[in-house]
């Protein structure tokens, strides 16, 4: 896989994209945000990758989509650069390995965005946070989607209506992150979280990303009568009964992704 604005490489069996546009910030532009989704639905149909890491290149995680594409366009390329950015949230969410964030910078509006849309993130103590869009007359109302469903609303307004920047660690308290940790330990923090995701078998993780998704907007009800079926249906997987014989006979499971 090779691409202008993104890197892809490997190790062992996670995945490592990073934003490779540090020049402009690393923008999500449309070409980047198209980059992204293509990159993103190849490692979807590699079973080997277990988990990918998201990470920027430079002193900025992302600022956001490139608002040069915003000057002087008419409505139907705004909701061509929307659709796209939909898509690519969409994506993150859908693919079957879970998606960490390892956020180094700032991250702001769509950037901020992304971090919020991504199954787990980490940040370093040097990185911030915010949705500054209403301060240059462009309500931040995408991002505002992923960022209330991570944070809560009162909090996510907090950042919407001011736009002012919030800390790694109030980011952490929030929810925004997982976790923070020490700039030169950010590497590594975030590969060993990926490390011991890819341990389990690859089909559980991605059912139970996938039922994620589906039941947490669903009234409890609902998310229990939906939650149960899929908990039935996966304890008659291969993989359950070997995991639950391998715990009952201490001794280390071996998956065969079925």
């Amino acid at each position: 896989m090779s691409y202008e604005k993104i890197c892809f490489a490997s190790e062992d069996n996670i995945a490592l994209v990073t934003l490779n546009w540090p020049q402009r910030r690393n923008a999500l532009s449309l070409p980047l945000m198209q980059e992204l989704i293509e990159c993103l639905s190849e490692i979807e149909s590699q079973r080997d990758l277990r988990a990918v890491i998201l990470a920027a290149n430079g002193s900025v995680f992302s600022a956001g989509h490139d608002l040069s594409e915003m000057v002087g366009r008419d409505i139907s390329e705004h909701r061509r650069l929307f659709d796209v950015c939909t898509e690519l949230m969409e994506k993150l969410q859908s693919i079957p390995q879970p998606v960490i964030a390892e956020v180094q910078g700032i991250a702001t509006a769509a950037g901020c965005q992304l971090v919020a849309t991504c199954d787990l993130a980490i940040a370093s103590e040097d990185a911030a946070f915010a949705t500054p869009g209403v301060r240059i007359g462009l309500f931040c109302t995408t991002p505002m989607v992923a960022l209330s469903r991570a944070i809560g609303r009162k909090r996510a307004l907090e950042m919407l209506l001011t736009g002012e920047l919030v800390d790694a660690h109030r980011a952490a308290d929030w929810g925004l992150v997982n976790r923070v940790v020490a700039a030169d330990r950010l590497r590594a923090e975030t590969r060993q979280l990926a490390g011991r995701i890819a341990q389990a078998s690859d089909m559980v993780v991605a059912l139970g990303k996938r039922a994620f998704y589906k039941q947490i907007d669903l009234d409890q009800p609902k998310a229990y009568a939906y939650a149960k079926e899929v908990m039935s249906t996966n304890a008659l997987a291969h993989d359950a009964q070997e995991g639950i014989s391998a715990f009952l006979e201490k001794r280390t499971p071996s998956w065969k992704g079925q």
